[in-house]
């Protein structure tokens, strides 16, 4: 689903991806020995279909602003933006994540982190320019990941918020130069899944049980 949105050269196939991506992903967070993960998947569910919705909205509203609204462009914009970052889990729309983030395995943790932010970046990218909306939204998820990282004791909410704020460098990085927010990226995948295979070696789900 990725690679399709990624590689797609209509807007529609790219929402596809996106839907694909989205049902593909599901099945890997329902675990039979988590009871928490039924609910983690039902709320990834919801979330994800509202963005799915409010993007294809967006589309429909752009063939007919193209012909009769063309003011109501910047709107629209800002709708499939918003849509975007809620996939993302970027602040102000970054409420859903810590909690699915506690009730998913620590492999769909590693996925839910890199792999499955790469499509709406790429989105981000193809449709955005540095704008007031997206600078307010870089500085306030990197205020509010460091302002709740404080006195946090769940390891897996730790790198949720430490995600949120990589993603705000990486979407600022990204409006600038994508080669860059390439090897950011990489670099960012690399450290999030040796820490998250040592977590998932010794089994810690707190940092008072990482001391002990």
């Amino acid at each position: 689903g990725t690679l399709i949105t990624i590689s797609s050269f209509s807007w529609f196939s790219m929402w596809m991806g996106l839907e694909i991506n989205l049902l593909s992903f599901i099945p890997l967070m329902n675990e039979n020995n988590n009871p928490l993960s039924s609910e983690a998947s039902f709320k990834y569910f919801i979330i994800q279909a509202i963005s799915s919705m409010l993007i294809l909205f967006n589309f429909l509203s752009f063939l007919i602003s193209k012909e009769y609204l063309t003011p109501l462009n910047f709107l629209i914009e800002l709708i499939f933006n918003s849509a975007l970052l809620m996939k993302l889990g970027m602040v102000p729309f970054h409420f859903w994540l810590p909690e699915i983030m506690e009730g998913i395995s620590w492999t769909n943790t590693f996925l839910l982190l890199t792999w499955q932010k790469i499509a709406p970046m790429i989105l981000i990218m193809y449709n955005s320019q540095m704008n007031f909306f997206l600078i307010s939204i870089i500085i306030l998820s990197l205020l509010i990941s460091g302002i709740n990282n404080w006195n946090q004791t769940s390891i897996k909410k730790i790198l949720t918020f430490s995600s949120i704020n990589h993603m705000s460098w990486m979407l600022s990085i990204l409006l600038l130069n994508q080669s860059l927010w390439m090897f950011y990226f990489i670099f960012y995948t690399l450290i999030s899944l040796s820490m998250i295979l040592m977590f998932k070696k010794i089994w810690t789900p707190s940092i008072q049980d990482f001391f002990k």
